[in-house]
């Protein structure tokens, strides 16, 4: 059950998918991670336990899968499926995980389908951990858990917000749609959610600012935040401690991560520089506004027939640039800090060269260029883009999902972070 061992390997569409599922109300959310996960292609086998059945029942898994569920290892004995279903998969997610079936994993038992796959399995292995916060924060749960991730197998932090009852805490099933994401990630990449940032704060900005013309118009720009947050999701992932101050974003806060929403540039540059202080990491991946009206109309500006004036511009600060001096003047102790550069070749050169400019001009670690030319990047779910150092190294990361991108940009920035 780790990802270490030399069977797991690359797997693409058509990968084989068992999808464990525990008894626990958030078992009806699985429904949507089967439906994501076979849309993508892949062969899903369904495996819940007998408690998960009493929540959703076997014609359901079946119906989405294509295929019966099996919970018990003497249905279709003759198959051996307490043992072929793990050696065949290429990846085991579990989802929800319960404390009980957490508990099972850690200490071997096997006394049912899915826990006998679960020991069997030689590929990389995702639970998503449901359960009341009190039951996550027990002592027995982090012993658990921590057994679990030392053995290579991914355990990601349960989601915030409102739980069985009028309950609110820690513990909620991270939405379907995160979940897939990995899931996708480690088909593609097995070793792309090593615990290598854990004890580590990470700071990730992402969205793009909007800077008000009068109460009603802004000026803004396309960034969906979706990159952002696609690092957010990663480095929790990895361990991490994360704040993601967003601006105008409307995507789910990514489970083990504390929200800052924002609007503005100038809001955008207090949130982070409040939050750099204790940071091991600040990445830049926000799209911040070049300029803002420098006075915004206190109404709205109406149509009159005349021309209209002409809205004068400011300058916004570079909130990177500052950083990058604050900490060379002592006030800042990240070790790393990373840039975000969306860039278009024009007559004075290409994008990989305004990108080395910029790179040099703002002073910081790392610098992700982007091309944007053409409508790439922005609202979409792929990207590609080079990763540039201040060292002189150069990553080229080929277009796909935007975790990809995430999981190379932490694999740069945890090579240059201290021990």
């Amino acid at each position: 059950m780790t990802s270490e061992t030399p069977q797991a390997r690359a797997a693409g569409p058509g990968a084989q998918v068992i999808l464990g599922v525990s008894g626990g109300i958030a078992a009806y959310k699985a429904v949507e991670l089967l439906r994501r996960l076979s849309e993508s292609g892949h062969d899903v086998t369904v495996v819940p336990t007998e408690s998960a059945l009493r929540f959703v029942g076997e014609p359901t898994w079946a119906a989405l899968s294509h295929k019966p569920a099996l919970s018990d290892v003497w249905t279709g004995v003759e198959r051996v499926p307490h043992v072929r279903l793990g050696q065949q998969a290429d990846l085991v997610v579990v989802a929800p995980a319960t404390a009980d079936l957490l508990a099972k994993a850690a200490h071997g038992m096997a006394d049912d389908l899915l826990t006998n796959t679960l020991l069997t399995a030689r590929c990389p292995v995702l639970f998503a951990p449901a359960m009341h916060t009190e039951m996550w924060t027990h002592p027995a749960t982090v012993a658990n858990v921590a057994v679990l991730r030392s053995r290579g197998v991914v355990v990601l932090e349960p989601a915030h917000g409102r739980l069985t009852g009028a309950d609110t805490g820690q513990g909620r099933l991270p939405e379907p749609a995160e979940i897939a994401q990995l899931a996708e990630l480690l088909l593609r990449r097995p070793d792309a959610l090593p615990p290598d940032l854990t004890g580590r704060r990470v700071l990730i900005t992402a969205g793009g600012t909007r800077e008000p013309l009068d109460p009603v118009r802004f000026l803004g720009n396309r960034s969906s935040g979706r990159q952002g947050f696609a690092l957010a999701t990663v480095a929790a992932a990895r361990g991490a401690q994360v704040t993601l101050v967003a601006a105008n974003v409307e995507l789910p806060t990514p489970a083990g991560s504390e929200l800052i929403p924002v609007g503005s540039a100038e809001e955008l540059r207090a949130a982070t520089h409040a939050a750099a202080k204790d940071a091991d990491v600040v990445v830049m991946a926000a799209a911040v506004a070049d300029f803002r009206p420098a006075v915004p109309a206190e109404a709205k500006i109406k149509k009159t027939g005349a021309a209209p004036a002409a809205i004068e511009l400011v300058g916004n600060p570079d909130v990177l640039v500052e950083l990058v001096q604050a900490r060379s003047a002592g006030r800042l102790a990240a070790p790393v800090i990373v840039g975000f550069a969306a860039e278009t070749g024009d007559q004075a050169g290409d994008v990989l060269a305004h990108g080395r400019a910029k790179l040099a001009r703002k002073g910081c670690d790392l610098l992700v260029v982007n091309a944007v030319s053409e409508g790439r990047v922005f609202g979409r779910p792929d990207n590609a883009a080079v990763i540039l150092s201040a060292l002189g190294a150069e990553v080229d990361v080929p277009l796909g999902p935007k975790t990809v991108l995430a999981a190379a940009l932490w694999d740069a920035i945890t090579a240059l972070l201290p021990e």
